[in-house]
């Protein structure tokens, strides 16, 4: 078995090479990063007083373009008593290997070895349901559509699915039943092509704008890009597959809380506004498209929020976290 090894986050984080065999470009791997709660002192230990998260796992999924690297997330759950765990995905960021295409799968059901690789190696069996411990799915933006999909596919493993921005439906949602057929026929003919870009990177400049110095974060360009990575028509057919499949309906069986800015701006010209709304994701669409997750949603809206909420300048940040711990606090109470 393979060690953990010190992460680039450094601090108490942690990080794990996942192997997952080959395909055409080379080994792929995912990394598995963590976090761990402190070991509880000794008046608590007398006191037989556990944290309010005891015998919780989170296991996060980032989006498209993008890796784990936010340190207060991590410790929001460490500091609760759960235990962290971060899904750097197969050819992003720490798992990108030299020759690989950024990001690219042609379903996004691919996602589901390394999930199970992931519950593995967190003690959970490969369905993750080997465990007396709660499971918390946690996701951002394309990590909420692949978390959304695999909760659904797998019911009964999650105890709480947690969204921030998921990528639930197109920008525009009329438009996905109009290009899907070209997109489809694409993909089988030259799946590696690339779409033009059209990022000017205004969403990385909204964050740099906004950064927090009291929550400072370091971010590697080579895994984050300013703008983001080039879109092939393999990946854009099977993301469009899962928004159909969202449309039609899911099934996640556990309470589910998205976490929404509170309305979108178009990113076609740098304006301030851009630092005070979602540009990538029409907000209004999603929080429709969640209702059809499950039969236990929450939509929180979020004034000033960014794309990832939890990247918003300082008071929609803060308010990102007080509704979360909201909500975890509930739905801790209901166990």
């Amino acid at each position: 078995m393979a060690d953990w090894t010190p992460d680039v986050l450094g601090d108490e984080f942690e990080q794990l090479t996942l192997d997952l065999g080959a395909d055409d470009q080379g080994p792929v791997v995912a990394t598995l990063v963590r976090a761990l709660p402190a070991e509880p002192g000794w008046w608590d230990r007398v006191r037989r007083r556990a944290p309010q998260l005891d015998g919780v796992d989170v296991l996060y999924v980032h989006g498209w373009s993008d890796y784990f690297f936010q340190k207060r997330l991590a410790r929001f759950w460490t500091s609760r008593g759960a235990r962290f765990f971060a899904l750097d995905l197969r050819k992003y960021g720490r798992s990108l290997r030299e020759g690989q295409t950024p990001g690219y799968v042609a379903d996004l059901a691919t996602y589901d070895e390394d999930i199970a690789a992931a519950l593995t190696e967190m003690g959970r069996g490969k369905g993750g349901g080997e465990s007396d411990r709660r499971l918390v799915l946690l996701g951002h933006s394309t990590g909420g559509l692949t978390l959304s999909l695999w909760a659904s596919r797998h019911p009964g493993v999650a105890d709480a699915v947690i969204l921030n921005s998921p990528w639930l439906e197109f920008q525009f949602a009329p438009a996905r039943a109009a290009i899907a057929p070209m997109v489809e026929l694409q993909a089988r003919i030259r799946p590696l092509e690339a779409a033009p870009q059209v990022d000017l990177g205004f969403y990385t400049r909204a964050q740099q704008e906004v950064a927090d110095p009291d929550d400072p974060m370091e971010v590697n360009p080579l895994w984050r890009p300013v703008q983001t990575m080039a879109v092939y028509a393999g990946w854009l057919h099977a993301i469009l597959s899962g928004h159909k499949t969202v449309a039609g309906g899911l099934s996640i069986t556990a309470p589910v809380c998205v976490l929404l800015s509170a309305r979108f701006v178009p990113p076609t010209r740098w304006s301030e506004e851009l630092t005070s709304a979602d540009s990538v994701l029409v907000v209004d669409d999603i929080a429709r498209a969640a209702l059809r997750l499950g039969s236990t949603v929450t939509v929180e809206r979020i004034d000033g929020a960014l794309h990832d909420v939890f990247l918003s300048r300082h008071e929609a940040r803060e308010d990102a976290y007080r509704r979360l711990d909201r909500w975890v606090t509930g739905w801790r109470a209901a166990d």
